[in-house]
């Protein structure tokens, strides 16, 4: 029933293929105990990432409306603006972002490398500013000023973690359960970094219709649970308004808030950690602002033994590689 319902909506094929499901044999053997990754780091487009399966549907919207721009904001390393910028340019639009440094850093691989470096590849336009703590409105701002220079601009939200945009998560966990019925494995767990709340509400909204009995649980990048659940929440309600269903009985929000100090994209000594044991037992790169701190979380649940079912568990990775180049003394020195 789900897919039927997202195909009303229209949607750009960005992804091409299903990204991977894989075991993670090493890191398993040193852990005692079974990890997969779901590889959303291997999406197409830009060094791939989350937010192209969001931007498939933003895009279509986009381009239905006859835009000729598109308008976002982020972080300076944020990969959201870096892949809606890649977006623009394979789609012959514009892309104008708003920026803020979240770290307050003077680093000049932080200003001017990783997803920086890439923006000005796609030839983004970009406006630095101090903050972004109303960034709706800041964006509807800069909308107005570009419709009185005669442009169409069309906003994408941050993280493109709106309703429509989120859509493509749930797109995603139908792939995802299909996928896990293939692998023969009964998962223990989801793991996932929880930011924007797009990803988390999305695929926690399809796996409650289609595998009730996975915990989805969100690792905070940003939040305590007490500021990010009504976030994960208020969108799961809005993905099922859209859709035109109800949330099933079994639809929960989990969030584990341990692990995002000191603030939103500056990694801790276990993301740091995390992001070496993956790369020297897997190959896999991880990045400092999500995926690091979500498997510093998974990590540590293991340790803590918080994980309350047996079995093998799988980590949603999605991507944000590029950000490593932003860092390179903390990732990289041990």
């Amino acid at each position: 029933m789900l897919r039927e319902l997202l195909d009303r909506f229209p949607r750009l094929d960005l992804l091409g293929a299903p990204t991977p499901l894989e075991p993670l044999p090493r890191l398993s053997e040193q852990l005692g105990r079974e990890l997969w990754v779901k590889r959303d780091d291997l999406t197409p487009l830009a060094l791939g990432g989350n937010k192209l399966r969001k931007l498939e549907y933003l895009a279509a919207d986009a381009l239905a409306q006859g835009a000729d721009t598109l308008i976002t904001a982020g972080a300076i390393q944020s990969n959201h603006v870096r892949q809606t910028a890649a977006v623009a340019a394979k789609l012959g639009l514009r892309c104008v972002a708003l920026l803020e440094n979240p770290i307050g850093t003077e680093a000049a691989n932080y200003l001017g490398n990783g997803n920086r470096l890439l923006l000005d590849l796609f030839g983004a336009e970009v406006h630095d500013v101090p903050h972004l703590n109303d960034a709706d409105a800041q964006l509807a701002a800069l909308a107005e000023r570009l419709k009185a220079a005669g442009r169409r601009p069309y906003l994408v939200p941050i993280g493109g973690s709106n309703a429509l945009g989120a859509l493509g998560y749930v797109r995603a966990g139908l792939e995802l359960a299909e996928q896990i019925a293939r692998s023969g494995q009964t998962f223990a767990a989801l793991v996932l970094a929880s930011g924007s709340a797009g990803t988390h509400a999305g695929l926690a909204v399809a796996l409650a219709h289609c595998l009730p009995q996975l915990p989805v649980i969100g690792i905070t990048v940003s939040r305590t649970v007490a500021e990010q659940a009504p976030k994960v929440q208020g969108l799961a309600e809005r993905i099922a308004e859209l859709l035109g269903i109800a949330l099933p009985a079994s639809f929960r929000v989990e969030l584990w808030d341990r692990y995002f100090a000191p603030r939103y994209g500056e990694p801790n000594a276990g993301t740091l950690a995390a992001i070496r044991r993956l790369a020297r037992s897997e190959g896999l790169l991880l990045d400092p602002v999500y995926t690091g701190k979500a498997m510093a979380g998974l990590l540590d649940g293991l340790q803590q033994q918080r994980f309350a079912e047996p079995g093998p568990l799988l980590f949603l990775h999605t991507g944000g590689a590029p950000a490593l180049f932003a860092y390179p003394p903390q990732v990289a020195i041990e």
